[in-house]
């Protein structure tokens, strides 16, 4: 509503600007603007113009952000959980960074499903179940549970009937599974009746893994995120019973951007660090979570 606002933003000089409006409006007709003494104001006309001016900007601006975007080979945007990213991609972003001094990764770590193109994502990994119309889906990471623990806490609870009397941590991150995956599950996989109740809950998985960490309690927890502090001896998952879901980690990229050199490149990356998680199947027996009775 200032016509020399508007000539500054547009880089014209006043009367340029002026002599655009006049054009418009004898264009369409009508007036688009009321000059008052110092300030301008919309006609009824300029009024009913708004929307679909506003609309079509927004359309043009998006279109310009997504074609800059494709065109940019550096940057390589990707969006995770919180949790994937503190515990699984952190640790690791050093080996892509040296492999790839070429592409300048940014992350947006958040657990709101993103939209690529408002957004501008050029990458999700996301964990449920699909599918994933419209978009390059390939499953990356299909991950396990089993109760996690400090070796001190360990030394307390050797067998699994022992969990009874531990502090169960819960995560409610994962509470949409289906069928559900909890510590009343895992009990009933080991043929032990009645999971005790109550234990701290955590809204991030990485939080309560963290728990288990300091020695808090026992954690049921995820291989991804679970991984470095296993490796490194500041958990142990000493029992053999894992449950298994359909839910997996899946790489995402609008259809046809995973030819991109920046996009193939951290894609062969991801699919090399999941093979790490291999070693840590070993001993143990997987139960689906529906074939629980």
């Amino acid at each position: 509503m200032s016509f020399a606002r508007a000539a500054e933003e547009l880089s014209v000089t006043p009367a340029a600007l002026s002599f655009q409006i006049k054009s418009l409006e004898e264009h369409l007709g009508t007036p688009v603007f009321r000059r008052l003494n110092r300030a301008v104001a919309l006609t009824e006309a300029g009024q009913m113009l708004v929307p679909g001016v506003q609309d079509g900007f927004a359309s043009l601006s998006a279109a310009w952000r997504l074609a800059r975007r494709r065109l940019d080979t550096r940057t390589l945007t990707v969006t995770a959980g919180p949790a994937l990213t503190a515990k699984w991609l952190a640790p690791r972003l050093f080996q892509f960074a040296e492999a790839h001094p070429e592409v300048e990764l940014r992350f947006s770590a958040t657990l709101r499903l993103l939209d690529f193109d408002r957004d501008e994502i050029d990458v999700a990994l996301r964990y449920g179940y699909g599918p994933d119309p419209g978009f390059f889906s390939e499953a990356i990471i299909r991950d396990w549970f089993t109760p996690m623990m400090s070796p001190a806490m360990a030394e307390r609870c050797p067998t699994p009937a022992s969990l009874k009397n531990a502090v169960l941590l819960r995560e409610d991150d994962i509470r949409f599974l289906n069928p559900p995956v909890n510590w009343g599950v895992w009990f009933r996989a080991a043929g032990i009746d009645g999971a005790p109740p109550g234990g701290p809950r955590f809204n991030q998985s990485d939080h309560a893994i963290d728990a288990a960490v300091s020695g808090t309690g026992v954690v049921l927890g995820r291989t991804a995120f679970a991984a470095k502090a296993l490796t490194e001896g500041q958990l142990v998952a000493p029992f053999d019973i894992a449950i298994t879901t359909d839910a997996h980690y899946r790489f995402l990229c609008p259809q046809g951007t995973e030819n991109q050199p920046k996009t193939q490149a951290f894609l062969d990356w991801i699919r090399d660090q999941a093979k790490d998680l291999e070693p840590l199947r070993q001993g143990k027996r997987f139960i689906p979570a529906g074939n629980v009775a």
